[in-house]
């Protein structure tokens, strides 16, 4: 079984799992997470692999970190992440990327990110539930943080942290590449 085939077959059972957990039915988790009931079946059948936007919608509607909807291997208190283990959601022809490094449920989903942007490619994102935050450390280049419309340059060796409940956006409008780690941590669903 390829990587992308373990990776749907996961997503779909585990979707399933925590669907069930939550009581949501198809209809009620697709008007939490703004898809549509189609997208949720396809997903649950294993008939799709959705885009990074739509995983994260669909974590966030149910509480659970993306870690734990994309996650084949539940169980030991530790839990050791192989940089090969980790889950590459995003990137462009560019290079920029994003890679899931790993991620817990504590008190809410609990995610660590590495992420990488070549100059002038950029990502936004749709508003996290409200009390989501979000910690960004640059280690390379200098980032454009867009929150709300708002810009602030976070360069290299300085961090940043932000509610994430709005729209935002990761820049790089420099000239080198920005290299950078991001947490985010997701209040439980209630």
């Amino acid at each position: 079984m390829s990587d992308l085939d373990q990776l749907t077959q996961s997503l779909a059972r585990n979707l399933k799992r925590w669907r069930g957990e939550r009581g949501f039915t198809l209809d009620a988790l697709a008007a939490r997470a703004g898809v549509s009931r189609g997208m949720i079946i396809q997903i649950e059948q294993a008939r799709t692999n959705p885009s990074v936007g739509t995983t994260v919608k669909i974590a966030d509607a149910l509480g659970v970190s993306i870690t734990t909807l994309l996650d084949y291997e539940q169980g030991a208190q530790v839990r050791i992440v192989t940089e090969d283990q980790a889950v590459r959601l995003w990137s462009t022809p560019a290079g920029s990327r994003s890679v899931l490094l790993v991620g817990a449920e504590s008190n809410g989903p609990l995610e660590m990110w590495s992420w990488t942007l070549m100059p002038g490619d950029a990502s936004a994102s749709d508003p996290h539930p409200a009390g989501t935050f979000e910690l960004i450390h640059v280690i390379t280049g200098e980032l454009t943080l867009l929150v709300d419309g708002a810009s602030h340059r976070v360069p290299a060796g300085a961090s940043a942290s932000f509610e994430a409940g709005v729209e935002h956006s990761y820049r790089n409008e420099g000239s080198e590449v920005v290299e950078m780690i991001m947490s985010v941590s997701v209040p439980p669903v209630r």
